[in-house]
């Protein structure tokens, strides 16, 4: 279980470590954004949605076996945003960097399927 347990704690460390700092950043964003953030619902609302996940990848990997159901969920979480960024990288919508970024959660979905697949059910091991 160590293996699982490392992946889902990294990552939700990472996540933290990564998003915390946006909060206060939203003025350097909206001036690094052409049209700005126009709208700050969004970017506090995906921001605090992000956040949470973060949460509960660091759940998961406090105990994998109980927390296994929500592996592959977490998987989604990474794979869909990665998508989103791919899609608007080729429609040219945004930069190479952001596709840069966003490929570590394409790593991430892919570790968290693998942590899935190391991971028995819970009460596999036990006695029927």
């Amino acid at each position: 279980m160590k293996t699982p347990r490392l992946i889902f704690t990294l990552a939700g460390i990472y996540g933290l470590v990564i998003l915390s700092p946006l909060l206060f950043l939203e003025r350097k964003v909206a001036e690094l954004t052409p049209g700005g953030t126009t709208q700050p619902e969004y970017y506090y609302g995906f921001l605090g949605a992000a956040l949470v996940m973060q949460l509960v990848y660091l759940t998961i990997g406090r105990d994998p076996v109980r927390y296994r159901p929500l592996m592959p969920i977490a998987a989604l979480a990474k794979a869909v945003f990665f998508m989103t960024i791919m899609i608007l990288w080729l429609q040219e919508r945004i930069s190479a960097a952001a596709l840069e970024i966003a490929s570590v959660d394409a790593l991430l979905a892919f570790a968290f399927l693998c942590a899935w697949r190391m991971t028995p059910a819970q009460g596999a091991n036990d006695p029927a």
